[in-house]
C-alpha cells in the first residue's frame, strides 16, 4: 500500500491539568448551589409568616390626672406614649435615620454587609452582633424576642425582607420610633423627649436634642449621659448624627458648625417613684377602683387611658398638711385617717392615708374601724323615718336594761328624762338604746337599713347589728372615714346620695370617654328632703352648745358629731383574759369628729398600735381620747383654709314644727343612779364626786354574755388594705362621745 493512502495517525490528546478539573467542578456546584439556595430563599421567603405583634410593645403609659387635669401619676409597664408620624418633624426622623440607617428609604429592609457579617460570626462561633437595619430592629422588637441566636437572626432577615415589601416605609418609621428604647425608661420618641428634656411634645424637639435622641438609642448604656466618663463617647457619636443629617441636606453647614461645640443642656424631670408619700395612697385607690369597674391589669398599665380624678390637688395639700402637723405631741404609732367629700356628688376630693404608701400600705382612711356614737346620727335618721319626733322623751340615766343586760353612759353618768336632740348633742348612750332597741320596733335593723342609705356600705359585721342591741354605738368595723365622710355628706346635701368614687372620668387613647361619674353614676334621693333637714337641725346642736363644741371656731354653719369606741386595747388583752375580762370597756380604740357644711363633708379617725388596736388615751390629758378634742383639732385644721373663700352658707331650715324648741333638760349628774328619774334628782352638777372611772360602756355583740372575738370584715365593693393582723373586736365596745 502506498504511502499516501495510509490513514493518519490519530493527534496525541493532552491531558487537562488536574486543578482546573477542580475548579470546573466547583463552578459547576457553585452555580448549582446559588439556584439551590436562591431556590431555598425563595420558598422559605413564602413559607414565612409574620407573627403577631408582642403586645407589650404596643403598650401605652395610663396617666392619672387630678380633678384640674393636671398629671398626678402614671400607670405603665413602659413608660411609652404612641404618636403618629406626622406629629414627629422630618428633624426628628431624619436624626433617627442618620444615627442608624441612612439607606433606610431605598434598602429592601435589610442589609447585606450585615448578612456577611452575620455568617462570619457564626463561623466563627461568636454572638451576633448589632448593624442592622431600621427594619430588622423593628421586627426584633415587634415580633421577635431579643436573644442574639442564628436562627432568630435569620428569621429576622426573612420577616424584615417579607415586611419592607408588603408594608409601606412610614409605617414601619412609625412603629420603630413609638417603640424603640431610648433610656431612662422611656420607649419611644415621645416619652423620650420627656425623660431628657420635659419636652412632650416630639414636634417641638429641637435639633440638637433630636441628635441626642439618635445618640443615646443606639446603646443607652453605653451612651448613659449621668456618666461623665461616657461624655467624649457620646459626643463623638453625638457629632456623627449632625453629619449625616448635613448629608441628607436636612441642616446646613453652618448649622452643623454650631450644634456640634457642645451637646444640648439635659433636663430631666425629678425622679420620683408614684407612690412615694401620702399621695401614694390616691395612685392606689384609683388603680382599685380601675379594677372594680372591670379594667384589667394589662389595661391599666399599658392602655394608654387617661384617668381624671376627683382628687383636687390644693385641697390635698391642705388635708396632709392638717393631718401631718396638728397632733398630740405624742405621735410614736399614732395614725390619723382623714377624708373630704363633696355633698350629693360622692367625690372624694382630698384623702390622708398615712404619711408615705411605700412604708406602710395601710391606708387609715379606708380601713374600717368601730364608729363608735359617731354611728349615732343614722339611729336619728332611722328614728325621723319611723315617725317619732325629735323631742320624744327618752331615758338618760345610767344603766338601762336592754334584753336583760345592763349598758351604761360614759363615765356613768346620769342625765334624767332628754329628747332625742339633745341626746344627740350630748351623746348620751342609754337614750339611744331607749330609743333604738326599746321604743323601736326592729330598731337596729332600720338603723342599719339607714346607715346604707346613707352610704355606709354593705358588709357582713353590719348585717350581723340588725340583730345586735349594741349597733347604734358602733361596736365593731362597720365604717372608714371615706365611708363617713360620705355618709355625712347625704344629710348634707338634703337627702341625695351617690356612690363614694375617685375617678371623674376615663378616656381612651383615641380620645373618646369611655367613663365618667356623670353618665355612670346615677344620684338617688336616699333620704326625704326635709327628714335630712332635720338631721342637719339636730347634728348642728351638737356644734352649738354639745360635745363638738370647738367646731364653732369654723365660724360659719356645722352639724356633725363625735364618737369614740372603747373596748380591750391589744397590749390589755393578754391581762384582760387572765383576770376574766376585767379590763373591758377601759380602753378607747377609736375617736373620731366627722362634720360637714353644706359645701363640704369631712370625716377624722384616730388610731394607735401597729394595727390600729392600740389604747389612744395615754395620748391625750383629758379622761379618755374624746372626739371632740384632737379629732375636732386636727378637722379644724383642715376645714379652716378648706373653705377660704368660699360662701358661707346656712343650713335650710326643716318645715315649721319638725324641730322642737324645749326646754333643755339640766346637765348630768356624774353621780350613777340605777332607777330611770322623769326629773332631776338635785340642781345639775358640773363638779364630779369624785375622780370618773371608766367602766364598760356598750354591749357585747350578742344579747346575752360575752362573744368571741371577730374579724372586721371588708366591703367588696369598695378596696381597703387590712392591717398586719386581725385586729380583734371588743367584747364589751364602748359608744363613748
Amino acid at each position: 500500500m502506498s504511502e499516501a493512502r495510509r490513514k493518519a495517525a490519530p493527534p496525541r490528546r493532552t491531558k487537562k491539568h488536574w486543578a482546573l478539573r477542580v475548579l470546573g467542578w466547583l463552578m459547576a456546584l457553585g452555580f448549582l448551589g446559588i439556584i439551590a439556595g436562591t431556590a431555598a430563599f425563595f420558598i422559605i421567603y413564602q413559607r414565612t409568616e409574620i407573627p403577631d405583634v408582642n403586645k407589650e410593645f404596643e403598650a401605652n403609659t395610663t396617666t392619672v390626672a387630678w380633678g384640674n387635669g393636671d398629671t398626678m401619676g402614671r400607670f405603665y409597664e413602659q413608660n411609652r406614649t404612641t404618636v403618629p408620624l406626622k406629629q414627629i418633624p422630618k428633624r426628628v426622623q431624619d436624626a433617627i435615620l442618620a444615627a442608624e440607617d441612612r439607606t433606610f428609604w431605598t434598602n429592601p429592609g435589610i442589609s447585606p454587609q450585615g448578612m456577611l457579617r452575620a455568617a462570619f460570626n457564626i463561623a466563627k462561633g461568636e454572638q451576633l452582633q448589632g448593624g442592622s437595619t431600621i427594619t430588622q430592629q423593628y421586627v426584633k422588637i415587634m415580633y421577635l424576642n431579643q436573644d442574639r441566636t442564628a436562627s432568630r437572626k435569620f428569621k429576622e432577615l426573612f420577616i424584615a425582607t417579607k415586611l419592607s415589601r408588603q408594608q409601606d416605609k412610614n409605617t414601619t418609621l412609625e412603629g420603630y420610633l413609638n417603640t424603640i428604647y431610648f433610656g431612662e425608661g422611656a420607649y419611644g420618641v415621645a416619652a423620650a423627649g420627656n425623660a431628657y428634656f420635659r419636652v412632650t411634645d416630639p414636634s417641638k424637639l429641637t435639633v440638637p436634642q433630636a441628635a441626642f435622641l439618635a445618640t443615646v438609642l443606639n446603646n443607652p448604656t453605653l451612651f448613659d449621659v449621668d456618666k461623665k466618663a461616657n461624655h467624649p463617647r457620646i459626643l463623638a457619636r453625638y457629632r456623627y448624627v449632625l453629619d449625616g443629617m448635613r448629608l441628607s441636606g436636612t441642616i446646613t453647614q453652618a448649622e452643623q458648625d454650631k450644634y456640634s461645640k457642645a451637646l444640648p443642656k439635659i433636663d430631666k424631670p425629678k425622679k420620683n417613684n408614684k407612690y412615694r408619700g401620702p399621695n401614694g395612697f390616691l395612685l392606689d385607690m384609683a388603680k382599685k377602683e380601675l379594677l372594680r369597674r372591670g379594667f384589667t391589669e394589662n389595661q391599666i398599665t399599658g392602655g394608654g387611658y387617661k384617668i381624671v380624678t376627683t382628687f383636687d390637688p390644693e385641697q390635698q395639700e391642705k388635708i396632709v398638711k392638717a393631718a401631718e402637723t396638728r397632733l398630740p405631741k405624742k405621735r410614736d404609732n399614732l395614725h390619723v385617717g382623714m377624708a373630704a367629700v363633696k355633698p350629693g356628688t360622692g367625690q372624694l376630693i382630698a384623702m390622708y392615708g398615712g404619711p408615705d404608701f411605700l412604708k406602710s400600705q395601710i391606708n387609715w382612711a379606708t380601713a374600717k374601724a368601730r364608729p363608735g356614737s359617731s354611728f349615732k346620727p343614722f339611729a336619728v335618721a332611722a328614728a325621723l323615718q319611723d315617725g317619732r319626733s325629735p323631742w320624744e322623751k327618752l331615758q338618760g340615766d345610767s344603766p338601762i336594761e336592754v334584753q336583760g343586760q345592763e349598758f351604761n353612759n360614759e363615765f356613768n353618768r346620769d342625765y334624767g328624762k332628754v329628747d332625742l336632740q339633745y341626746a344627740t348633742q350630748e351623746s348620751v348612750n342609754t337614750a339611744f338604746y331607749d330609743l333604738v332597741d326599746k321604743q323601736m320596733e326592729d330598731g337596729p335593723d332600720k338603723l342599719v337599713n339607714a346607715a346604707e342609705a346613707a352610704g355606709i356600705p354593705k358588709t357582713k359585721a353590719l348585717e350581723i347589728g340588725r340583730k345586735n342591741p349594741s349597733t347604734v354605738l358602733g361596736p365593731d368595723p362597720y365604717a372608714s372615714p371615706v365611708d363617713m365622710a360620705n355618709a355625712y355628706a347625704t344629710f348634707a346635701a338634703e337627702g341625695k346620695a351617690k356612690d363614694l368614687h375617685v375617678i371623674k372620668s376615663i378616656t381612651d387613647k383615641s380620645g373618646k370617654v369611655v367613663w365618667s361619674d356623670e353618665k355612670n353614676l346615677k344620684q338617688t334621693q336616699a333620704f326625704d328632703k326635709n327628714l335630712a333637714r332635720q338631721v342637719n337641725k339636730i347634728l348642728e346642736t351638737v356644734v352649738e352648745d354639745g360635745t363638738g363644741e370647738d367646731a364653732k371656731k369654723l365660724d360659719r354653719p356645722v352639724a356633725g358629731k363625735t364618737g369614740t369606741a372603747g373596748g380591750v386595747a391589744v397590749e390589755h388583752r393578754a391581762e384582760d383574759k387572765k383576770c376574766d375580762g376585767c379590763k373591758q370597756g377601759t380602753d378607747t380604740l377609736t375617736s373620731w369628729w366627722t362634720g360637714y357644711t353644706p359645701e363640704l363633708s369631712t370625716s377624722v379617725i384616730y388610731r394607735a398600735g401597729k394595727t390600729g388596736e392600740a389604747d389612744l388615751d395615754p395620748y391625750s390629758k383629758d379622761e379618755a381620747f374624746f372626739g371632740g378634742n384632737w379629732p375636732l383639732k386636727t378637722w379644724l385644721a383642715y376645714m379652716e383654709p378648706a373653705l377660704d373663700g368660699q360662701a358661707d352658707t346656712e343650713f335650710a331650715e326643716p318645715d315649721e314644727g319638725s324641730v322642737d324648741e324645749s326646754p333643755k333638760p339640766p346637765k348630768p349628774s356624774n353621780t350613777p343612779s340605777n332607777t330611770p328619774s322623769n326629773t332631776p334628782s338635785g340642781p345639775p352638777s358640773n363638779t364630779p364626786s369624785g375622780p370618773p372611772t371608766k367602766t364598760p360602756t356598750g354591749p357585747t355583740n350578742t344579747p346575752t354574755g360575752p362573744t368571741k372575738p371577730t374579724k372586721p370584715t371588708r366591703t367588696p365593693g369598695w378596696p381597703t388594705i387590712t392591717p398586719p393582723g386581725d385586729p380583734e373586736t371588743s367584747e364589751n365596745p364602748g359608744g363613748g362621745q
